[in-house]
C-alpha cells in the first residue's frame, strides 16, 4: 500500500528537448563569463589546447567552469521541469 503511495508520488522524467539543450548552453556560457570575472589565475597550468579559443583560461579553469556551469544548468532545468514550465 505504501510502495504504491509513493509510486504514484513520482513525477514523470524528463526527456531531452531542443529547450533542454539551450537552457544547458545558456547556463555554460553565464558559469564561464562569470569565471572570466572572478577567477584569479584563469591561465593556470597545464595549458588548453588552444588557449586563445578559451578565452586565455588554462585547463583547471575550463573545467572549473563548465562543471559549475552543468550544475547550474541542471538546477535550472529540474526547478523549471519541477514547476511544469518545461
Amino acid at each position: 500500500m505504501l510502495t504504491s503511495t509513493l509510486l504514484a508520488t513520482v513525477p514523470a522524467p524528463l526527456a531531452w528537448t531542443p529547450t533542454v539543450g539551450i537552457i544547458m548552453v545558456i547556463a555554460n556560457i553565464i558559469a564561464i563569463a562569470f569565471g572570466k570575472f572572478t577567477i584569479k589565475y584563469p591561465s593556470a597550468a597545464p595549458a588548453a589546447p588552444a588557449p586563445n579559443f578559451f578565452g586565455g583560461f588554462g585547463l583547471p579553469a575550463i573545467l572549473a567552469t563548465t562543471a559549475f556551469g552543468h550544475i547550474l544548468g541542471a538546477g535550472i532545468i529540474l526547478g523549471l521541469h519541477n514547476i511544469g514550465r518545461i
